[in-house]
């Protein structure tokens, strides 16, 4: 067997370990890009980088700690943006030749909301193609001969090997959770509309910005502040929740989503899973599954068909812009692009109103699902990161709650070979805060290392 090769793992916590009481952000910043000096070569997880903007930043975050002047608890955070996602100083690819070295000089809405902050931006993390199917360059720190997930494969790559204290991704099939699972990272998909996607190139229906981070109190801090300073997308109420990362509280109730991925499923993640199912059983929780309750059983039914729905859709909505790309471009295009132009051309508007209607149906068969205290666990992905760079893995896992618009957090709980897979937490429309208060309180009954 070939040795694995991997660069250090250093997942950097900045709420919950104190971090800013113990270094200025002008020192932890220094670290991080001795870190990227150190691994960037190898982990490739950037297309950008503004260190000379970031050390301003940096010190200027520095001073108003000192003075005791923050601007908000994440003042001083380092992050990374996917490169979807537009920033003033920094170009936006869009992971397509198309666009290389393309600036809009416009910050993104969540991107301005992170700076209002204190925010320190280093840099612009690797996305796939118009963050769909094709991957980039970036490579798993965790073995670099594996994906790292996709499509938001720099921003996990960069938190995971310890680039960025976090990073902003987005998801439309499995674009945050998948990669944070595989690079052993915190991921979170809010509700659908929950933060504010202006100037972010995802312009589909059931996208969401997402965030990944190296534990739940900074991940939730991080799209708090975005929600607080820019809202939610034109016409939707913004992220729901309280100001502070929500406490611990045990649910009443789990619901195991088997989902279509389940026969795909490493055997060795899924007995992982069930013996986490029977701590939690023997710390007092029920569990309803498919097995033995109709309820879960027709949603399972229901969010079988989350991938082939979220396909026709995702279809007929990038339709535009790709048309106008091939048009100009054609070699700019990979042939995944191309082929999902073909779909869309092949589509009518009567097929698309079928597929939305088809996707209301299933959230409307999961909603019912919903009580006080109940959240939805599944794995997060169908075991650890994939051998090879040729594909982001499978999304099967991952898609439901991307079909369902529902909030999802993704926890770095399980281990297979070495190697990451994360336990997934799901839960209803503007139901974010309790999906974090009952994933804080998942850590803490299943014993997790939360340094980790």
């Amino acid at each position: 067997m070939t040795a694995r090769r991997s660069v250090p793992i250093r997942r950097r916590p900045f709420l919950r370990d104190g971090g800013v009481k113990a270094l200025s952000p002008r020192e932890r910043l220094e670290e991080c890009l001795a870190a990227i000096g150190a691994g960037e070569a190898d982990v490739q997880a950037f297309t950008a980088l503004n260190i000379t903007g970031a050390r301003a930043a940096a010190d200027r975050a520095s001073e108003r700690q000192r003075d005791g002047r923050r601007l908000s608890s994440i003042d001083g955070i380092i992050l990374g943006i996917k490169d979807i996602i537009e920033t003033a100083d920094m170009p936006t690819g869009m992971g397509s030749p198309l666009y290389e070295g393309w600036q809009s000089r416009r910050d993104a809405a969540s991107v301005v909301a992170l700076r209002e902050a204190g925010a320190i931006i280093l840099g612009k993390t690797v996305t796939t193609e118009f963050a769909a199917t094709v991957p980039g360059k970036t490579r798993n720190p965790w073995d670099l001969a594996r994906t790292p997930g996709g499509s938001s494969s720099g921003s996990a790559a960069a938190v995971a090997a310890g680039f960025v204290e976090a990073a902003l991704g987005t998801q439309v099939i499995g674009s945050t959770i998948r990669p944070a699972s595989f690079c052993g990272c915190v991921g979170f998909k809010p509700t659908a509309g929950a933060l504010n996607r202006g100037g972010s190139h995802d312009a589909f229906s059931q996208s969401c910005t997402g965030v990944i981070g190296a534990c739940l109190e900074d991940v939730w801090q991080i799209a708090y502040e975005i929600a607080a300073r820019a809202g939610g997308d034109p016409g939707f109420p913004g992220l729901i929740g309280p100001a502070a990362p929500p406490a611990a509280r045990q649910p009443t109730q789990l619901v195991l989503l088997e989902t279509a991925g389940w026969d795909a499923a490493d055997p060795r993640a899924r007995a992982l899973l069930d013996e986490a199912l029977a701590r939690l059983v023997a710390a007092g929780i029920r569990i309803a599954r498919r097995k033995s309750d109709a309820a879960v059983e027709r949603a399972e039914v229901a969010i079988a068909q989350a991938f082939p729905v979220s396909s026709a859709i995702n279809a007929w909505e990038g339709r535009w812009p790709l048309n106008t790309y091939r048009d100009r471009d054609a070699d700019g295009l990979s042939g995944a692009m191309r082929e999902r132009l073909t779909v869309a051309e092949g589509m009518t508007l009567a097929d698309y109103r079928a597929a939305l209607a088809q996707r209301a149906a299933i959230r409307e068969t999961y909603a019912r699902l919903a009580a006080p205290d109940t959240v939805c666990i599944t794995l997060s992905a169908s075991g650890p990161a994939p051998e090879g760079l040729g594909s982001t893995g499978n999304p099967a896992f991952a898609v439901p709650s991307s079909v369902l618009g529902a909030p999802t957090v993704t926890l770095p709980l399980f281990a297979v070979d070495g190697l990451p897979l994360g336990l997934q937490v799901l839960g209803f429309k503007d139901g974010d805060a309790d999906v974090f208060a009952a994933a804080a309180w998942i850590l803490t009954a299943l014993g997790a290392d939360r340094k980790s």
